[in-house]
C-alpha cells in the first residue's frame, strides 16, 4: 500500500469528511493519492500491479516506473498531477 499526502492539506471545517466544501474536497483530491497491490523489480524499473487506487482509472493497472538506488536513497519517477510529465519521489531508509 502506498499513500502520499501533502503536508499542507487544509482541515475540513466541519470535521466531517462527508461534509467538506467543494474547495476543501478539491484540495484533498489534488493533494493526495493512494493505491495498493503488488510490486516487483524489472531491471531498472519498479512494476506496480495496482489492485485499486484513489484514482479509479488506475484500478487493475500495471505501471512501470524507473528508479535508482544510491546508498540509503531510493528515487523513482511518477506521473505529475497535470499528466504532462514525471516528478521524482525519494524514499530514505530509516535506521
Amino acid at each position: 500500500m502506498l499513500v502520499i499526502v501533502r503536508s499542507d492539506l487544509p482541515k475540513i471545517a466541519s470535521n466531517n469528511r462527508m461534509a467538506g466544501t467543494p474547495e476543501e474536497n478539491r484540495a484533498v483530491v489534488e493533494g493526495s493519492i493512494a493505491h495498493f497491490g503488488t510490486y516487483s523489480v524489472d531491471g531498472d524499473s519498479l512494476v506496480f500491479r495496482i489492485h485499486a487506487a484513489t484514482l479509479p482509472n488506475w484500478d487493475s493497472a500495471e505501471q512501470k516506473r524507473p528508479f535508482t538506488l544510491a546508498g540509503d536513497k531510493l528515487t523513482y519517477w511518477v506521473p505529475t498531477a497535470s499528466g504532462g510529465g514525471t516528478g521524482p519521489l525519494v524514499w530514505r531508509r530509516v535506521k
